[in-house]
């Protein structure tokens, strides 16, 4: 069984959780404790491969505080970040958390391959007074290699199950290549030392 680890980060209010639950349990629940952070765990199978999902969902940062983000890029195989088009503040704390997920990483962490990073923009219900236009978020998504979607946690059950299963595929997409990467190098080390010591025997 493949372990898929995903986070679910953005400001408060996004409905991160609210789009966890949605997908977990089908059902629309609209208030949550900011404050707190869980940790969801389920079973699925998807292109034939039986995996162990685990979703994280930290705490709400704060969109008028300093903003960090410390362990999640090394925790996790991929990311959903949240805003909500009706609030511009937390469009500005999405393209952090992105600019934080794709910033130039140091050699020791350098990944092989870059995460799986899906922007949403949520509560499309609330179309009427929107302050993010679809473009923005889109040009956002483009400029740092994410997919990109607007949808409804309250309204839109499929939507929000079919925009996991998206992130999740990136997920495994990576690890094919991950993996691809590794035996290609595993066979170039093979060839190198057999280079080297076929050379030595021929010289005795």
């Amino acid at each position: 069984m493949n372990d898929v680890k995903l986070a679910v980060l953005g400001g408060e209010g996004t409905g991160k959780s609210a789009l966890i639950v949605r997908f977990l349990t089908k059902r629309f629940i609209g208030e949550y404790a900011s404050n707190l952070e869980s940790i969801y765990n389920k079973n699925l199978c998807l292109e034939g491969k039986q995996l162990n999902l685990e979703i994280y969902d930290p705490c709400s940062q704060s969109q008028k505080a300093k903003f960090s983000l410390t362990s999640e890029p090394h925790w996790a195989d991929g990311f959903v970040v949240v805003y909500d088009i009706s609030d511009r503040s937390s469009f500005a704390l999405a393209k952090a958390l992105i600019y934080r997920i794709r910033e130039p990483q140091t050699s020791h962490c350098k990944r092989a391959v870059q995460s799986a990073v899906l922007l949403v923009g949520n509560k499309q219900d609330l179309c009427h007074v929107r302050e993010v236009g679809w473009e923005e978020g889109q040009k956002l998504a483009l400029d740092n290699r994410c997919q990109f979607c607007e949808l409804s946690a309250a309204e839109q059950s499929l939507e929000v199950e079919m925009m996991f299963i998206r992130i999740i595929k990136d997920i495994l997409t990576n690890f094919k290549l991950k993996e691809k990467r590794r035996s290609s190098g595993s066979k170039s080390m093979a060839k190198l030392i057999n280079n080297v010591f076929g050379k030595r025997r021929k010289s005795v």
